[in-house]
């Protein structure tokens, strides 16, 4: 059985990669809501605005996979 995956330095390094992609979702969605005439996350969450849930769902989605192949290379 292989464990090279067990490595310190290869946990380290996804665990890294990881919090990057999760900063630069974060990141994103700060942009497009300042690009916005309104505040996307008020609109979703006090005004149960479903459909633009959706869309933020998937521009998460493909900006999810974006950084996933920019960091897969």
């Amino acid at each position: 059985m292989n464990l090279e995956w067990l490595h310190p330095d290869v946990v380290l390094g996804s665990v890294l990669y990881a919090v990057i992609g999760v900063l630069v979702l974060w990141i994103s969605f700060a942009v497009i809501d300042k690009l916005t005439p309104y505040k996307l996350w008020e609109e979703i969450v006090e005004h149960k605005n479903v459909a633009l849930g959706i869309v933020v769902a998937g521009m998460f989605i493909a900006i999810g996979q974006i950084v996933a192949a920019a960091i897969h290379g």
